[in-house]
């Protein structure tokens, strides 16, 4: 190769090699730039706090009536009015539904005039009552004056047959009248008192008949809503056939099962608060019934709360989840929720020690508004990151404290 070519050549490397260097360098400091922007990150965080939350047994469980039963008439007859329906709210003693009266209205008009008659016959007036002395019925009255003249004729006739003026002929037929005077007597008592039982009979006749008037009224026996109706006005019901279903809305029975491990923390009367899916409110209870005895079936103990539903907003038959306030107050360690990063079922925290974050897993318990209960993991006074967001563990940064927590 010709010389000149060769300067040549050797004049570009020589020129091209600083222009590379050149660029290497300005590429290496905006690398630098970036990585200190990175390790004066600012980010936001908050201590884990030491608080008191009272000790619970989360269940889930299921909401009952209270009461619930299926009515009927007591008896037979045709519905001439059925006011209620479907999740009609009724109040105890209200009307659910009405039988055609007629035939209960002649019951009890013929009862009656059976009982007048029965007092008619013992003497009694209208207005009295139907106590009366049997010696004092008319029956007994002229029985007893029979006898009275047949005892007086008979100690006549003894005092002249014992002077030999009578003979013994008519002393015979004196004592036998006596006799059959006497068998009336005890008869008409017997009578007397047998129309006192008559009018007893007639008493409860009438009284039964206006039972069955009053029982051709179907009414709440407590104050609840009807679940179903069976019947229609105009349908002919025998007696006890079903015509609604009523249930007592409050309070609602709540049927837990506690998990055996918990089952000694429970006892009757502690505070139960409840949650219905969908509904953002929170219901509260009390414990009222403990089974005594571990259901061998599923290792878990019977357990029912009585929850007030004074304004209707729960159901029976609603799936709810509750928490049995076993203890008034535990020490626990608090952070706000959204500093805990949960994937793949593992929850972690990132922690600002000496100016760099520290992955720190945990295991989270219940939840009190935007706070949550760290049960492993943390043991209170650490700074941890709010919102990590990308942030990893082992990178600077400037902590600055959550206006929330300085707000809380």
């Amino acid at each position: 190769m010709p010389a000149p070519r060769l300067i040549h050549l050797f004049a570009s490397i020589v020129v091209v090699t600083p222009l590379l260097a050149g660029c290497g360098g300005e590429s290496e400091s905006r690398a630098q730039e970036r990585k200190a922007g990175e390790e004066a990150r600012t980010v936001e965080v908050a201590r884990a706090e030491r608080a008191a939350l009272p000790d619970v047994v989360a269940v889930s469980g299921t909401l009952a009536a209270q009461d619930e039963v299926v009515l009927g008439t007591k008896v037979a007859g045709r519905i001439v009015a059925l006011p209620v329906d479907l999740g009609s709210v009724v109040q105890r003693g209200q009307v659910l539904a009405r039988l055609a009266p007629a035939d209960f209205d002649l019951r009890v008009r013929q009862a009656a005039a059976a009982l007048e008659q029965a007092r008619a016959r013992l003497g009694l007036r209208a207005g009295a009552g139907d106590t009366i002395d049997p010696d004092a019925t008319a029956v007994v009255k002229q029985a007893q004056a029979v006898l009275t003249e047949a005892t007086a004729r008979r100690a006549r006739a003894q005092a002249l047959y014992d002077e030999k003026l009578l003979p013994k002929a008519d002393l015979d037929a004196a004592n036998a009248a006596y006799e059959v005077a006497e068998g009336r007597f005890q008869e008409a008592r017997d009578e007397a008192l047998n129309r006192q039982g008559v009018l007893a009979q007639r008493r409860s006749e009438l009284d039964l008949a206006r039972q069955q008037l009053a029982d051709s009224v179907l009414v709440a026996p407590f104050a609840g809503a009807v679940s179903a109706r069976h019947a229609t006005a105009g349908q002919y019901v025998a007696a006890g056939e079903p015509v609604v279903t009523l249930v007592r809305t409050h309070p609602l029975r709540l049927q837990l099962s506690v998990p055996e491990r918990a089952a000694g923390r429970v006892r009757v009367g502690q505070p139960v608060r409840v949650v219905v899916e969908g509904d953002a409110r929170s219901y509260g209870g009390r414990v009222a019934r403990v089974s005594p005895a571990i259901d061998q079936t599923d290792r878990t103990l019977r357990v029912e709360a009585e929850v007030p539903n004074t304004d209707g907003a729960l159901r029976a038959g609603s799936f709810v989840g509750a928490e049995i306030v076993t203890a008034a107050d535990r020490p626990v360690v608090m952070v706000p929720a959204s500093a805990v990063v949960a994937f793949a079922g593992i929850e972690k925290v990132l922690t600002v020690e000496a100016g760099k974050t520290a992955e720190t897993r945990v295991r989270t318990g219940r939840k009190a508004g935007d706070r949550v209960e760290v049960v492993e993991g943390l043991a209170g006074g650490e700074l941890v990151v709010v919102q990590p967001g990308n942030l990893a563990a082992g990178q600077a940064v400037i902590p600055q404290s959550s206006r929330r927590a300085a707000s809380g």
